[in-house]
């Protein structure tokens, strides 16, 4: 039997939901080591609605979970759902819906607070000794749930290649041990067994972004 895994999403568009390629590649990875993909979203309005061709927030309203659908289409459960012992691990891909809607850590950094259904999701896979992938910006949700634990968003030092280094800079200042990788390397915490890779938090090309991912899934499933 093929490993049967949670996707956690969070809307649908890099600057307000789930990164889509991100998403997408976290399917398509799955799909080729034989493992199932199960969509959760949880069922709340979103911070706020981007325009992603202006880059700007507009007066519209939307859910999360209704977003999220697009990614997954239609084919995704409200994450108040989920029930761990029917699952092998978890995976919570990037974009800034993270930061937006999984928590408030746009707003407030390591100050956020983290939704409570989905730091309940997290202690769960945790509590059962079932490993957790992480990608791009979502390794936060585990810095704030996990003090102590080992993650990467890349690299800890700003520049054009790495705009976002500061969240490393944050996670550490949460007590968080930040390991330096490129886009296409991961970073495996075998204690709380947790996997992350950078992904879109490096300017890199998609393929390097895929690549990553890649590494990623296939260490999840393995300790899976």
């Amino acid at each position: 039997m093929g490993k049967k895994v949670a996707i956690v999403l969070s809307g649908c568009g890099v600057y307000d939901g789930s990164e889509i390629h991100e998403s997408s590649a976290v399917l398509v990875h799955l799909s080729r080591e034989g493992a199932e993909g199960e969509f959760y979203a949880p069922d709340v309005e979103q911070m706020h609605v981007v325009d992603h061709v202006k880059g700007q927030p507009t007066e519209e309203k939307r859910n999360v979970l209704v977003e999220s659908a697009r990614i997954a289409r239609g084919n995704i459960k409200d994450l108040a759902t989920l029930n761990v012992k029917e699952l092998d691990a978890l995976i919570i891909p990037g974009g800034f819906g993270v930061a937006k809607n999984l928590s408030t850590w746009a707003t407030q950094g390591k100050n956020c607070t983290v939704a409570k259904a989905v730091e309940d999701t997290l202690k769960a896979f945790h509590a059962a000794k079932k490993p957790i992938g992480l990608c791009c910006i979502s390794p936060v949700l585990a810095a704030k749930v996990f003090p102590g634990c080992e993650l990467t968003v890349g690299q800890d030092k700003e520049c054009e290649k790495w705009p976002y280094a500061k969240t490393a800079e944050a996670m550490k200042e949460l007590g968080c041990k930040h390991i330096n990788k490129r886009v296409d390397e991961i970073h495996v915490d075998v204690k709380n067994k947790l996997v992350t890779t950078s992904a879109f938090m490096c300017n890199a090309p998609i393929h390097e972004i895929y690549d990553g991912i890649g590494k990623m899934i296939k260490e999840v499933l393995k300790l899976a």
